[in-house]
């Protein structure tokens, strides 16, 4: 997704090669140590515990059920673990100023390169493609978008790749919904393709915090709709969904893009992609993101 996005090097046009832009860029925010301090400072300490502090934040104080919805690929007993007992360790406005204080610290120097100029000319770009995704059908997308704009060009860069990255997430939950997925199914077929950026089993499982059982149940129901072959392989019909799932998620994401021009898409990407790079040196690789890493890519 953002979160579940499946790998492969499928999909191409401008909504992935943005996607694979602007991802790292707003993904610093659960990586980068600076961020991590900033919840520790709030009085939130745990990996986890930031995570759905500051991502569920925009929602407001809710439980564990929109999360497990919004979120989709995570097992909901681990959702439950942290909604709704967070937010008697910080209210999410609290969560928000930590989540930006700490944005700000980690990307200042990834941005040191850039000049003011073309940090201010990058934000405005991307703010105003922030501006002009729809948020109708996306729950993600629409609380981010309600929040008020950072002044700061730091802020607004950032601000605006979150509000991108879930408006593309929430299309991507509808692709994987309409494509039958729940969210267990989904994290066993992606182990099972491999491709970019691709984690383990081990590693995937524990991050989305699904038990034995519920993966070896979700694989069950890959074989018999024959995704999976006998030996947990992927089929021809799955890579053929693979390739449906990404276009969908891509067409979602389109209509953000569509005004840009060739001219400008390219001014964008020149801009953006030194930034991508640099923010990608602060991110966990491989990561369940599941963006490709920029500086490995040759994205832009």
């Amino acid at each position: 997704m953002p979160d579940d996005d499946l790998p492969g090097g499928g999909g191409d046009g401008v909504a992935r090669r943005m996607w694979q832009l602007f991802e790292p860029v707003h993904a610093v925010t659960y990586f980068a140590p600076a961020c991590a301090a900033a919840f520790e400072g709030a009085g939130v300490r745990g990996f986890w515990r930031g995570y759905f502090a500051g991502r569920a934040a925009p929602l407001g104080p809710v439980g564990a059920e929109p999360v497990v919805g919004c979120f989709f690929g995570f097992a909901p007993a681990m959702v439950a673990r942290a909604l709704p007992d967070i937010w008697t360790r910080i209210t999410p406005a609290e969560a928000l100023t930590a989540r930006l204080d700490g944005v700000r610290e980690a990307l200042i120097p990834v941005l040191a390169q850039t000049r003011p100029g073309e940090l201010a000319e990058l934000a405005g770009v991307l703010r105003a493609a922030a501006e002009r995704a729809p948020v109708a059908g996306r729950v993600l997308a629409a609380a981010n978008a309600a929040l008020p704009w950072p002044q700061d060009p730091i802020g607004i860069l950032w601000q605006a790749t979150t509000i991108l990255r879930e408006h593309r997430g929430d299309g991507h939950v509808a692709a994987l919904v309409t494509a039958g997925l729940d969210g267990a199914e989904t994290a066993v077929w992606r182990a099972s393709l491999g491709g970019v950026g691709d984690v383990s089993r081990e590693d995937l499982q524990r991050a989305r915090g699904w038990s034995d059982a519920a993966w070896v149940d979700a694989a069950g129901r890959l074989r018999a709709r024959g995704w999976l072959d006998g030996t947990g392989r992927p089929t021809e019909a799955s890579r053929s969904a693979l390739r449906a799932v990404e276009e969908t998620t891509d067409r979602a994401a389109a209509s953000v893009w569509a005004p840009l021009g060739p001219d400008e898409v390219d001014r964008c990407v020149a801009l953006l992609a030194p930034v991508a790079r640099r923010a990608a040196a602060l991110l966990r690789w491989p990561n369940p993101i599941g963006v490709p890493d920029p500086r490995a890519s040759g994205s832009g």
